[in-house]
């Protein structure tokens, strides 16, 4: 429902420091000034935590509403750190007091005390942020001193108290004093801030409004006699100022009305002022009549709305800290940005309105309407004059039909005249009829097609400037560099030359958004939501909007969730393929969180972040985007592959190698990862390698990196990805942007933790060693060298890049490439590896080998080395030189279309190119063997994606929770009782694997008492060996000789084996016996 007019609405838009953006579009007057409240609201869900992210970036503030009976909830404490990262001021409601009263039935003092130790929680939640936040900034500080000052170690006296002290933090806390906090009860609708109360009571009791705001939450008591308020209410037994003054009277209230008793109702009502309809007092349902009677002493609009006005910033005070976070993406800091680029933040901290200013928008999300609710489509009222002219067409055809009736039923004249008359008539009519009908029906045919297609609509915040319909705007990609693109552009948009993660586009719409209405506007000011029609074709997901090209795409958005629930999307008729294709594109587009992959099999694979997510991406698809039926694979679970130290005990707990040997059925583990001949492995697992054409060998080992390493690799995976960049770019020789301080010094963080958790004998040098990380250059697993002659690292952006000339220069990247391809997929069932180190101990080349790579390091090398080659006695391969120089033809046949570049790069490679193709290809090759059979040689195990599990149940049910955990593999951490109930918190760990329908199994079970939250969490090893086969006597008589009580690890590799087409080594028959027949043979 629109509460005000349009034009009122456009007027308020451009007073700024009236506007208030939290998360339905209301219009409040509050005392003198009017306000406008841009409310966004997200939905609760830990699935949906995305659609958080995506609002929170568009608000100066935000309401966290929190049940007052389950207190701090998972959710809650994301909800807290979104906003904080953000940099938005939050303000409290405390929901739901009223189940406090009839659920609970707690009194008044143990509601005071619940709700204070709510509040507690609360704000330990923001105090570990704040702490967090200071000591990060003060070992900055302490860095920049150390590199300034060179002060003796003697003179240095280390601080404990860490600067928390002188850092006023007062403001960040949720106290009902401050006036950030409202208890409410939004089904009874009452709610209220305590300066509600400190105004009433202050002429009652006859104290000053301040105190009474001071003192009405704490620990103060009201002194009845000396008519003063007093501190220590607890060591004297005295009812707290809040209970006595405020919970008492609610309290009261709901028990009289509960109880029926109607004259203390009426004295209540009465005493208060209000007036309760006759229909309310005398409904069967006591809760109406409470609602009558709370909604109008204790409207919880009012209290909500006024503590948004007076505690919420405006656009206008946007802080510079949250300006500079928004404008520097990555590791680069606000200093290092182009002087015209800073210059834009004074723009963004007065959030001008001239038409001067430069115009910055920033798109957190799209999203589709329908294309009916868009406001040219919709249909308009008729005016007078053409409900008159309908009117008259209508009398006019209804003649028509009557003439043409009274002319058929006339038999005495000639039956050829009357019907040629009669057929002339109806031919009029008829034409009449087409010639309206098709006045009416074209544009129905256009809405049909305008029906069908849905529209997406940008859900965007103006920083800066004033947006107008038709201007044209820069559309800003999340890589774009203003450092770069800068000097190639004009600050004009029309003649836009090719710039990399930039273009250009006309803003055909504006909507305002009320609701799930959308008005149109001509232009919007800064600081306000709007709603901008026809960027779906410029912008997939986000997107900053810029008319200056040295605005910097801001900052990407946090999500909490992490996509993890993968399943295959197929339609049911093969001939709809191209219309779920684009219902998928358009599924992505609508929805930040979800992604959407084509696998190399083929697959179209939805990836989301949760159950329920995924049950409302694939309602969409089928209803909304694609309008097709599909089927839908059983979830794709994602796992990894690594190895461990030898176990010391067998399965039965007996020390390995001490008991004697037997002969088993089933092939022992030796038989089933059988080595080819030609590749050599020692009893400690290094494992050496030729190439087919025997020019360079390898040796590699594998080993097990220690879990911390890999938890540390997993957290800095962005950092990992910003050195490899900035190594490229060193190499290419780039005149890349000066590396920030700040970059190197969390680089420099990360190698000290990296040495200090690999430390001992056999990590000596290792992270002066790491030759690469993997997969995808930013994975959890490492590449080391070992051999000597070689020197080059991850950490040449330190300063410490040494200029390679060794024979090995121009092959390293194949040896990287292939430990790139061997963590992407490992042997076990073609997964990710995590938590591995393969290092590379020798890697010898030949002389031809040699030769090879000092030829493309000199460009007119390659005639010596043919001649080189003709001379020397080593054959290069096994194959003749006809078989060379047919391959060499074909080589070159085949480089035609490649660039110069390529052509001269591979010289050396084509003039020595054999039948087993180029060197380069063959050492990628090699080294993907040799990683996968060094990985053969240690113990391999599964890693499954774990959730944790957070459950609030009741005592009586906690027995069936248990055994749903039990029975899907989950692992209870915790078990504790909540405070003043009667209800239990579990928090447990579950497998991925084994969560699908695992909340609906337990509403089922403890009929709905129990209700579980699953957040992604981390990845662990599954201990049991998916290759385990009894081997010595006790496992022998203690799993028998089939040893068929199948292994979860061995399960799960070949349900992910089976569904890849991978080989299964499976018995379909165990036991092949004559079927006998029931009936005996007479």
């Amino acid at each position: 429902m629109v509460l005000t007019s349009v034009e009122k609405m456009v007027g308020l838009q451009k007073k700024t420091s009236g506007i208030r953006n939290i998360c339905i579009l209301a219009h409040v007057d509050h005392g003198d000034q009017e306000y406008l409240i841009n409310l966004i609201d997200s939905p609760g869900h830990v699935d949906f935590s995305s659609e958080v992210s995506t609002a929170v970036r568009l608000c100066d503030g935000c309401i966290i509403v929190v049940d007052a009976v389950e207190g701090v909830c998972p959710q809650t404490q994301a909800v807290l750190r979104q906003a904080w990262l953000e940099n938005i001021r939050p303000v409290l409601v405390i929901n739901k007091i009223d189940r406090l009263i009839v659920e609970l039935k707690l009194t008044p003092q143990e509601a005071y005390l619940h709700l204070k130790n709510i509040l507690e929680q609360i704000n330990a939640v923001t105090g570990a942020l704040f702490t967090s936040k200071v000591l990060e900034e003060r070992a900055e500080k302490e860095t920049e001193s150390e590199t300034i000052s060179d002060t003796s170690p003697g003179d240095q006296i280390y601080d404990w108290s860490a600067g928390l002290e002188d850092t006023d933090d007062s403001h960040l806390y949720f106290s009902p004093d401050h006036g950030n906090v409202v208890f409410a009860s939004a089904i009874d609708g009452w709610g209220f801030g305590i300066e509600h109360f400190a105004k009433l009571y202050s002429q009652k009791i006859g104290v000053k409004p301040a105190v009474l705001l001071k003192t009405l939450w704490g620990d103060y008591y009201l002194n009845t006699k000396a008519k003063k308020i007093m501190k220590g209410d607890q060591s004297k037994g005295k009812k707290p100022l809040f209970v006595q003054l405020v919970l008492d009277n609610i309290w009261s209230l709901y028990e009289a009305v509960m109880k029926r008793d109607k004259e203390k109702i009426e004295k209540i009502v009465t005493s208060l002022g209000l007036k309760i309809g006759a229909r309310e007092s005398r409904h069967a349902d006591p809760k109406v009549h409470l609602n009558a009677i709370c909604s109008q002493w204790l409207p919880i609009s009012d209290a909500v709305l006024s503590m948004v006005c007076n505690k919420i910033p405006s656009p206008l005070d946007i802080t510079a800290e949250r300006v500079e976070k928004l404008m520097c993406v990555g590791a680069r800091t606000f200093d290092s940005l182009p002087p015209e680029t800073q210059e834009l933040k004074s723009a963004f901290m007065k959030c001008s309105s001239e038409g001067t200013a430069p115009v910055i928008v920033f798109v957190s999300k799209m999203f589709a309407v329908d294309a009916k609710a868009l406001p040219h489509n919709k249909p308009r009222p008729l005016t007078q004059e053409e409900i008159a002219h309908r009117r008259e067409l209508a009398k006019r055809r209804h003649a028509e039909k009557l003439a043409a009736n009274q002319e058929k039923e006339l038999s005495e004249k000639p039956q050829s005249e009357n019907s040629s008359e009669v057929t002339g008539n109806t031919g009029d009519t008829k034409g009449e009829e087409q010639q309206l009908t098709g006045q009416v029906e074209v544009p129905k045919a256009m809405k049909q097609e305008a029906d069908d297609k849905e529209s997406f609509i940008a859900f965007a915040r103006v920083f800066s400037g004033v947006v107008q319909r038709g201007q044209k705007i820069f559309v800003l990609g999340p890589k774009y560099d203003p450092a770069e693109s800068l000097h190639k552009l004009s600050s004009q948009c029309d003649d836009l030359p090719s710039v990399p993660h930039m273009t250009c586009c006309t803003l055909e719409n504006l909507y305002l958004l009320m609701g799930r209405e959308l008005e149109d506007l001509e232009e919007v000011p800064a600081g306000n939501v709007l709603g901008i029609g026809g960027l779906q074709d410029f912008v997939l997901k986000s997107a900053t909007l810029s008319t200056s090209p040295a605005c910097p795409p801001f900052t990407p958005l946090n999500f909490e969730a992490t996509p993890i629930v993968r399943v295959a999307v197929e339609p049911k008729h093969p001939s709809d393929m191209p219309q779920l294709v684009r219902g998928m594109k358009l599924l992505n587009q609508a929805d930040p969180c979800v992604q959407v992959l084509i696998q190399e099999t083929g697959e179209h694979v939805l990836v989301t972040a949760g159950e329920v997510h995924l049950q409302r991406c694939l309602d969409d698809l089928k209803e909304r985007f694609a309008k097709v039926q599909i089927s839908v694979s059983a979830p794709i679970i994602p796992f990894r592959e690594t190895i461990t130290r030898p176990p010391k005990v067998d399965m039965v707990n007996e020390e390995i190698g001490k008991q004697q040997k037997v002969a088993v059925i089933h092939q022992t583990k030796e038989d089933q990862n059988k080595i080819p001949e030609g590749i050599q492995v020692d009893s400690d697992g290094l494992v050496t390698i030729s190439t087919p054409n025997k020019q360079a060998t390898l040796s590699v080992r594998a080993m097990p990196l220690p879990e911390e390493v890999t938890r540390l690799l997993e957290e800095n995976s962005d950092l990992i990805r910003t050195m490899e960049q900035l190594n490229t770019s060193l190499n290419e020789d780039k005149k890349t942007h000066e590396i920030n301080q700040k970059t190197l010094d969390r680089i420099k963080e990360f190698k000290q933790k990296l040495e200090q958790n690999l430390q001992g004998r056999k990590w000596r040098n290792a992270v002066d060693q790491i030759w690469s990380f993997g997969p995808r250059k930013c994975g959890p697993n490492i590449l080391l060298h070992n051999f000597e002659g070689y020197k080059r690292s991850v950490w040449q952006c330190l300063g410490n890049a040494v200029k390679q000339v060794s024979k090995y220069r121009d092959f390293d990247n194949s040896i990287v490439s292939g430990f790139q391809l061997a963590t992407l997929s490992g042997p076990m069932c073609e997964e990710p590896l995590m938590g591995v180190c393969f290092t590379v101990e020798k890697w010898e080349m030949n002389k031809v080998g040699e030769m090879l790579s000092t030829s493309s390091q000199d460009s007119g090398g390659c005639d010596a080395i043919e001649n080189k080659q003709n001379e020397d006695t080593t054959p290069t391969s096994s194959c003749t030189d006809e078989v060379c120089s047919d391959s060499e033809h074909q080589d070159s046949g085949e480089s035609v279309p490649k660039s110069p570049e390529k052509i001269s790069k591979h010289k050396g490679e084509v003039s020595l190119a054999d039948c087993y193709g180029p060197f380069s290809g063959q050492l990628i090759a090699t080294m993907k063997e040799a990683c996968r059979y060094a990985l053969q040689a240690k113990p391999q195990r599964l890693m499954a994606a774990m959730y944790t599990c957070e459950i609030m149940a009741t005592a009586e049910v906690l027995g069936r929770v248990y055994a749903v955990l039990s029975k899907r593999e989950g692992r209870v951490l915790q078990e504790e009782m909540k405070e003043g109930t009667d209800v239990f918190i579990i928090k447990a760990v579950l497998p991925v694997a084994e969560s699908f329908g695992f909340a609906d199994e337990i509403r089922k079970r403890t009929s709905g008492l129990a209700s579980p939250q699953l957040v992604f969490s981390h990845w662990e090893i599954i201990s049991s060996d998916p290759f385990w086969v009894p081997t010595t006597e006790e496992e022998y008589l203690h799993f028998g000789e089939k040893a068929d009580s199948e292994n979860q690890a061995r399960k799960y590799m070949n349900a992910v084996r089976k569904r890849k087409g991978l080989y299964v080594e499976e018995k379909i028959v165990e036991h092949a016996e004559k079927q006998r027949t029931l009936s005996r043979n007479k």
